[in-house]
């Protein structure tokens, strides 16, 4: 079972929200997106991109009456073939809006989903809007920032963290939806055991709370409601002047009913 609740606001600084959110129970699904482009252009990317998943996820929730527009990955799950398809599509979506109109150059955006079915999360990340995982008293960050940043420390060549916090790069993206006509991306899968509480959110809330601030919100037996606001609030206290969102969820995997 899945209960969700999600707050958006613009931050202390911008006039524009470029956030967009999205959850439906019924699907199991939650989306967080962080447009970006011309005037206007990144609210415009961020909803069509949320369209677009929740529109293919719609279809293809019962395995009958649609079509594979990019064919089958048989070493994949049903459910990370879904998502799959249905990231690309939104990329394709976006990409094809940003041809469409000279104000529209540069129209991207991030994108992260989340799709809960039968004990199990599937799930997927691009640019640094970020998928967290609360369950047994530990927050886990699930997904990987597509940023300049994660590039190189990913690399695994022993780079001391605090020489990367102040460098004019650490935040420039290295895959959004919609810059290119094709997408890469990494779907993933895994199993719930018993409740937990899933956090989507997009950098201006996590750039502003750090890991124990938001450990702290989550660890909380507040509805999710009462949990996303309280993000939201905190990080407005700590002059976040980015769009900040949070959805938090709740799955519970045990018959029980979660909070809403």
């Amino acid at each position: 079972m899945l209960t969700a609740h999600g707050v958006t606001h613009p931050g202390r600084v911008r006039k524009n929200n470029e956030d967009a959110l999205f959850w439906d129970a019924g699907l199991g699904l939650c989306v967080v997106a962080d447009g970006m482009g011309g005037h206007n252009a990144g609210e415009v990317a961020s909803q069509l991109a949320i369209e677009a998943i929740r529109g293919f996820l719609d279809r293809s929730r019962n395995a009958e009456d649609f079509t594979w527009p990019y064919g089958l990955d048989p070493s994949m799950s049903f459910q990370s073939n879904r998502l799959m398809t249905a990231i690309k599509l939104a990329n394709r979506r976006v990409f094809k809006a940003g041809e469409s109109r000279d104000d529209y150059t540069g129209l991207g955006t991030t994108v992260v989903v989340a799709l809960v079915s039968d004990g199990r999360l599937t799930f997927c990340g691009i640019g640094d809007s970020r998928l967290y995982l609360y369950a047994n008293g530990a927050l886990e960050q699930v997904t990987q920032d597509d940023t300049w940043t994660a590039t190189i420390l990913g690399r695994g060549l022993g780079h001391d963290v605090k020489k990367f916090t102040a460098h004019p790069l650490r935040h420039v993206l290295t895959n959004v939806l919609g810059a290119r006509a094709q997408i890469e991306m990494q779907v993933g899968e895994r199993a719930l055991d018993g409740d937990a509480t899933l956090l989507l959110c997009s950098d201006g809330l996590h750039n502003a709370l750090d890991d124990a601030a938001l450990a702290e919100v989550l660890a909380g037996r507040a509805p999710a409601e009462e949990q996303a606001e309280a993000l939201v609030q905190l990080a407005l206290e700590r002059e976040a002047t980015d769009n900040i969102t949070a959805l938090v969820a709740r799955v519970s995997t045990n018959g029980s009913a979660a909070k809403h």
